[in-house]
């Protein structure tokens, strides 16, 4: 038996059974935005945004969150295909980036 990926209606009505549990309230466009972020990211990262975006619109003192609040918490929260992309392009800034596997063997 194979598995097939959600697609944006199935991705949507699980984001909406979510924000109705989180009490959320969430404009057309944000929704969308949020839909497209499951299918490009994935699923448990969008759900994830909900909560945070939730926090910013109350933080504006809105009812509802909007595109701006979810590209403000996108902005502030990294994905794992983002946070792996960082990382492979900032490798040598980290700390023991210079230390080669025959150095790594020789501190154990």
């Amino acid at each position: 038996m194979t598995t097939v990926p959600y697609n944006d209606k199935e991705i949507s009505q699980i984001l909406d059974i979510r924000c109705q549990e989180e009490d959320v309230e969430m404009t057309e466009g944000a929704m969308k935005l949020l839909t497209k972020i499951g299918k490009e990211c994935s699923l448990r990262y969008s759900i994830h945004l909900i909560t945070t975006s939730n926090l910013v619109a109350q933080k504006r003192k809105s009812a509802e969150v909007d595109v701006a609040d979810i590209r403000k918490v996108y902005s502030l929260f990294v994905d794992v295909k983002r946070s792996t992309q960082f990382l492979k392009e900032f490798e040598t800034e980290f700390m023991f980036s210079d230390i080669t596997p025959k150095d790594a063997e020789m501190t154990q």
